[in-house]
């Protein structure tokens, strides 16, 4: 099956609304619980290669984010704009996909280990705190389209929604970050541009309604190309699928957020 591109504004379209322009020379402001994994808002662990979003204060005096223009040679920006704003993870520059005075999306470096970790906000020159968050082996989190849906879309991209919902044994694309080392692994700084599943071995589960789903029923689980962090799965919902089943994907002892869902009638 074609691995299928999914337009940005999808997943972070909820990340393009601004912010008006902070006093200059202020130091960024943020806190251990406001880093959090960009698909699902959960604080207190992400993983190498996972999308993260910092909120806080003063953290760019400008606010921009990523377009093709940004990419040259496939090598991910670590500035975005003029904002001056650099995010550095155990002293590595993170690639940054969006800016603004109150919100980063920053991608976690892929050639870290799993361990603890120290983030760090710089705008301008002026450090904000030092922060330590732990990196695992997975933190995996499912894009959400609302408070309710997991975002996801049919194999020629159209998304599905309450109002176009999938039926038990359809095919539905699931997107995600945080689900860990993919083979071949991902490099720091480059956009992948080819499909690279999990590594032999992953132990990603995915369960519908508390009911696991059988491994044949994952046809693809690993990197979205051209969507460096961004993880795809494509699977196939069960006939015994039931509406609207709550999704979590467990790997590597992590599970994602609870009271997620799957438009299904």
């Amino acid at each position: 099956m074609p691995l299928v591109r999914l337009p940005l504004a999808i997943l972070f379209g909820w990340c393009l609304l601004g912010a008006e322009k902070p006093s200059p020379r202020l130091a960024p402001v943020y806190t251990t619980a406001s880093i959090v994994n960009a698909a699902d808002n959960q604080s207190g662990e992400l993983a190498p290669n996972a999308i993260g979003t910092i909120y806080g204060a003063n953290l760019a005096y400008s606010t921009a984010a990523i377009s093709l223009n940004d990419i040259q040679g496939g090598v991910l920006p670590t500035v975005l704009g003029a904002s001056e704003t650099r995010v550095f993870v155990n002293n590595y520059p993170a690639d940054l996909y969006y800016v603004s005075p109150v919100q980063i999306n920053f991608l976690v470096p892929p050639n870290l280990l799993p361990e603890s970790a120290i983030i760090q906000v710089v705008v301008d020159g002026l450090a904000g705190p030092a922060i330590q968050v732990n990196l695992g082996l997975a933190a995996p989190g499912l894009f959400q389209l609302d408070s309710q849906n997991a975002v996801a879309t049919r194999p020629d991209g159209a998304v599905i929604t309450p109002a176009s919902p999938a039926k038990p044994g359809d095919i539905v694309l699931l997107w995600a970050t945080g689900l860990g080392v993919t083979a071949p692994p991902a490099v720091y700084g480059q956009l992948p541009t080819e499909a690279a599943p999990l590594i032999a071995g992953a132990n990603l589960s995915i369960s519908l309604d508390g009911v696991p789903v059988g491994p044949y029923a994952i046809y693809y689980a690993g990197v979205a190309p051209y969507f460096a962090g961004l993880y795809q799965i494509n699977l196939i919902l069960p006939t015994s699928t039931g509406a609207n089943p709550e999704i979590q994907l467990t790997l590597e002892g992590a599970t994602s957020i609870a009271g997620v869902h799957i438009p299904v009638q």
